[in-house]
């Protein structure tokens, strides 16, 4: 397993980050910390989880595995390095979500507690939040930082612009401000090409590239179709708008012999905006698949067949665009 730095910082994370989201709703505790031991195992060092995920609200179901695994001990806690994440609803007051100084304060003790942890290594915006001034989420984080409760702010789902206003504010109050960025990126989600990496990049962010197989579609989905395994809603969705562009990518990966998720990971991983694509794993073989991935070197010809396959913006902004 590569190690590299996240971003500007001096802060090794593997090349996969271990996402959590399945642990608790699809994926049983047990299987979990099967997956988790063997991600280490792997020295995948790098978990990513959120307060929200397990979806019931304000009850942390997914930290709450996480933490229960982390307590076992063995050095555990130690090597990870834990990320987590704060907006959404944790209850139904008005100050029970997104990025007020009183929400960011409670969400992150609460999640240090689920966590069974003294501190958060990467503390990260789950969202925008248009109504927080910079100065007051600053000011905020700041004082988790100064705590030694969060040692890095990230953010996810930012437009360009919003890394931008970020990291101005941050450096006008001489704080390091946001370390990375976690966007929806993948071989048919390219929006962020146009502005949110090279932001990232010009600003010194580590990517995190979520939903790097779009739920699974990038993942052989015609082919378990034709073995009779149905597709999820917004799955058979996305399979529909795509279906000929995805049909000629799994000729193009069987002509090869290369699994299609193990491509579409390889392709993210590709790219050197990108620091650590976030796997979701719900059994120990998916994790197997993702693995397989850092082994796959895409070449010039491959990478160009696959972005006539599924054509991005055209580069960044503004040349995508304008003369």
């Amino acid at each position: 397993m590569k190690h590299v730095r996240l971003g500007r910082t001096a802060l090794k994370v593997s090349r996969l980050c271990l996402g959590t989201m399945n642990f608790g709703p699809h994926t049983t505790e047990e299987d979990s910390w099967a997956i988790m031991d063997a991600a280490l195992d792997a020295q995948i060092n790098f978990f990513d989880t959120a307060d929200i995920y397990g979806w019931k609200r304000g009850e942390g179901i997914t930290e709450n595995i996480v933490g229960r695994w982390l307590a076992q001990g063995g050095g555990r806690r130690e090597k990870v390095v834990l990320a987590t994440k704060v907006y959404g609803p944790m209850g139904d007051w008005p100050n029970q979500s997104r990025l007020s100084a009183r929400h960011i304060r409670e969400a992150c003790e609460a999640s240090l507690r689920r966590l069974r942890t003294d501190h958060l290594d990467l503390y990260q915006m789950h969202h925008i939040d248009r109504d927080a001034p910079w100065d007051e989420v600053w000011q905020a984080m700041e004082i988790l930082v100064r705590d030694g409760k969060v040692l890095y702010v990230g953010s996810s789902n930012f437009a360009g612009w919003h890394v931008a206003a970020a990291q101005e504010a941050a450096r006008a109050r001489h704080f390091l401000g946001l370390v990375s960025e976690q966007s929806l990126y993948n071989l048919i989600d390219r929006t962020v090409e146009l502005e949110v990496l090279p932001a990232c990049q010009a600003y010194g962010l580590g990517v995190l590239p979520w939903g790097p197989l779009k739920g699974g579609v990038l993942g052989g989905a015609l082919s378990r179709e034709k073995a009779g395994r149905v597709a999820g809603d917004m799955q058979q969705r996305t399979i529909e708008r795509h279906r000929d562009a995805l049909g000629r990518y799994e000729g193009f990966c069987a002509e090869r012999g290369w699994a299609p998720g193990e491509v579409a990971l390889a392709w993210v991983l590709a790219n050197p905006a990108v620091t650590a694509p976030i796997i979701g794993p719900r059994t120990k073989a998916h994790l197997s698949s993702a693995l397989a991935a850092l082994d796959l070197t895409l070449g010039e010809a491959e990478l160009k067949a696959l972005d006539e396959l599924f054509p991005g913006p055209g580069g960044p902004a503004p040349e995508a665009y304008a003369w």
